[in-house]
């Protein structure tokens, strides 16, 4: 598995040649977006107030800024969960042209198929090191702060050397996770049973 040093924006031929279980660091421009500004976007029919065709590198993301003498310093960054976004993903991928979506755990097939045929991948952080990373990312502007808030709104960030991160989904629409499903089966089997828990038990509702 090989090691890539990539600069967004980024071309089909940099992610198309990608493979599963790649690792990847990232230098160039990226925005940031969580689901209300997707739903903002292709629910409510709202034009993208920027361009992507030099940042066609999104970061599913909550960054906590804060502004000190008129500039944007960031407090924490750390990718959040992309699946949470699968409603949204191949329509992000197709109609704001992206080579790249940055987040943790993985997406659905819709969007792993839209990869495919536009040439895009995901990526996933190989640790969960938030505060390390800040001194690679440097904040740019912001767009639809007051109306969709700091945590959900557009942050353009410069970022050199941002990683490691592990591909999860590669161009061809391969998910390095569909491999390991069996194995986490087996496992979880053998864990239930020797902790004495019945395989049919339910997780903890919270609402």
């Amino acid at each position: 598995m090989a090691t890539h040093y990539l600069t967004s924006p980024l071309t089909e031929e940099d992610v198309r040649k990608l493979k599963l279980g790649d690792t990847v660091y990232i230098s160039g421009n990226a925005f940031t977006c969580r689901s209300r500004l997707q739903k903002h976007v292709f629910d409510e029919g709202h034009t993208l107030p920027f361009s992507t065709e030099d940042r066609n590198l999104l970061i599913h993301n909550g960054p906590i800024v804060i502004k000190e003498d008129g500039k944007w310093r960031l407090v924490s960054f750390m990718p959040t969960s992309s699946i949470r976004f699968e409603k949204w993903g191949a329509d992000s991928v197709s109609k704001w042209g992206l080579r790249m979506i940055v987040g943790k755990t993985t997406m659905g097939e819709k969007t792993a198929q839209m990869m495919k045929k536009c040439g895009c991948v995901h990526v996933s952080p190989r640790s969960v090191s938030p505060n390390l990373w800040i001194d690679a990312i440097e904040v740019e502007e912001v767009y639809l702060f007051d109306e969709l808030g700091s945590i959900e709104a557009a942050w353009f960030f410069k970022m050199k050397d941002l990683g490691p991160f592990i591909v999860d989904i590669d161009a061809e629409g391969n998910n390095y996770f569909d491999a390991l499903d069996p194995v986490i089966a087996e496992k979880k089997e053998k864990a239930l049973k020797a902790l004495g828990i019945d395989k049919d038990f339910e997780f903890t509702k919270l609402y």
